[in-house]
């Protein structure tokens, strides 16, 4: 495809969307209270808004690019002849969204075959947009952001998320306290995108998580690399799915290392 306008393009597509999307998802909210359902846990929540931000966003995706594979949530997937896939998480933080706590967003990545080319996360409760292509930098409010530059694991704010299912939790809960006595603190947003939107613009230094979905970190792991951090993906093992680690560059390591080590202290 040709890179730079294909890029322009089809990040004005997803903030459309996104927007959209998220605005009638907050618009919604204290009518779905009442339809809230659980999905894989009775702790892993589903709404109706849930579904009807996905929809808004599909629709939108066919009748403007109808070549183009997508990946959702919620249940949407079809198959494509562009190259191009789009991996949609309508409400990213769906509990937050429930318990009317402001840190839920919409995030919408588009793929090629070999890289995420796009990434957009919507936050419309506080009206943050963050925007990222491929080689073109990374935006909070149409503003450039960047990691922050401090490389010391011991003074450093880390993000984590826990998973909905009892027995990935006891896991992360015992990654938790060996590193905790480590670092600096830990913070607990409850959206992996806003998490790795936090690390791309400096309010937190890292992050790492298990058991995520594409949908869940596709565009917020390329918010992460083009504020010039890195992003790796560490194997699943007995104990765990596969774990995501955020940082910039002279944290990656360390934190890569720690968390390792807090896993292989388990086993």
């Amino acid at each position: 495809m040709s890179e730079p306008v294909e890029r322009s393009r089809l990040l004005e597509l997803a903030v459309a969307l996104a927007r959209v999307a998220g605005d009638t998802a907050r618009d919604m909210r204290s009518e779905v209270l009442g339809s809230v359902e659980a999905k894989s846990s009775p702790t892993d929540l589903v709404t109706v808004a849930d579904a009807a931000a996905e929809q808004i966003i599909v629709d939108g995706i066919r009748s403007e690019r109808p070549a183009d594979a997508i990946i959702g949530e919620e249940g949407a997937s079809r198959d494509g002849t562009s190259g191009l896939t789009w991996q949609v998480d309508p409400i990213d933080g769906t509990t937050n969204f429930v318990y009317g706590l402001p840190a839920w967003s919409v995030s919408i990545a588009v793929a090629s075959a070999d890289h995420t080319e796009v990434g957009v996360v919507y936050n419309p409760v506080n009206d943050e947009l963050y925007t990222a292509t491929r080689g073109g930098g990374a935006f909070l409010n149409a503003r450039p952001i960047q990691v922050n530059e401090q490389g010391d694991l011991a003074l450093s704010l880390i993000g984590t998320g826990f998973s909905p299912h009892s027995g990935v939790r006891r896991v992360q809960a015992g990654i938790a306290m060996s590193v905790l006595p480590l670092i600096r603190d830990y913070r607990r947003f409850g959206s992996a995108a806003l998490d790795l939107c936090a690390v791309a613009c400096g309010r937190i230094d890292g992050f790492y998580e298990t058991g995520l979905n594409i949908w869940d970190y596709a565009a917020g792991a390329l918010m992460v690399e083009e504020a010039g951090g890195t992003y790796r993906l560490l194997p699943a093992n007995a104990h765990h799915g596969a774990w995501l680690v955020a940082a910039p560059p002279q944290l990656v390591d360390p934190l890569q290392d720690l968390v390792e080590k807090a896993l292989d202290d388990l086993d």
